[in-house]
């Protein structure tokens, strides 16, 4: 069976991979512009380590293991935000190298992330951080007014060193974007 990973569909995409924030920062400054603003809050995470592939944060790509629809659903019941459809793309977990490919499992609410929290990526492994953890569900559900909205707080990530070709990527739909 077919594990997949997840990421929000891009719709702006320029080129032929999806790309981490330092060689957005380069090719696409207009984008990096953007995309860097979801650190305003926290800007020093953009240079907490990923010890198993010696880089930093804006170094990777990230995917998630979890399909997001739980995970809004979970945010909806809270009512903090309205029904949304989501738009998102799928990656079939053979398709990356465990060389570049590592697993945060995010069991601390921490900065930077404790090295004992980075596990070897594989499909096998990734297949077993397919579901959202009650806690991640139940802490989604309950957020109030005040309460940021960050639906992967807790969930696994997947982080690949490097760009990802837009080959490999599956509209929700099933083809390529």
């Amino acid at each position: 069976m077919t594990t997949l990973l997840y990421r929000a569909a891009i719709h702006d995409l320029r080129g032929d991979a999806v790309l981490p924030l330092n060689l957005l920062r380069d090719q696409h400054p207009d984008l990096y512009e953007r995309e860097v603003g979801k650190y305003a809050h926290r800007p020093a995470a953009m240079r907490d380590p990923v010890y198993p592939l010696g880089c930093t944060w804006t170094d990777v790509v990230f995917l998630s293991p979890v399909h997001p629809a739980p995970l809004f659903e979970a945010m909806h019941e809270s009512g903090r935000i309205g029904r949304v459809v989501l738009d998102y793309w799928t990656l079939d977990a053979e398709r990356l190298d465990p060389a570049t490919t590592c697993v945060l499992l995010k069991r601390h609410n921490a900065s930077p992330q404790p090295p004992e929290d980075f596990i070897p990526y594989s499909p096998a492994t990734v297949a077993t951080l397919t579901e959202p953890s009650e806690k991640a569900l139940q802490r989604l559900r309950t957020l109030n007014a005040t309460e940021p909205l960050f639906p992967w707080a807790d969930i696994p990530h997947i982080l690949h060193r490097g760009p990802i070709p837009v080959s490999l990527f599956r509209t929700r739909d099933g083809v390529q974007p």
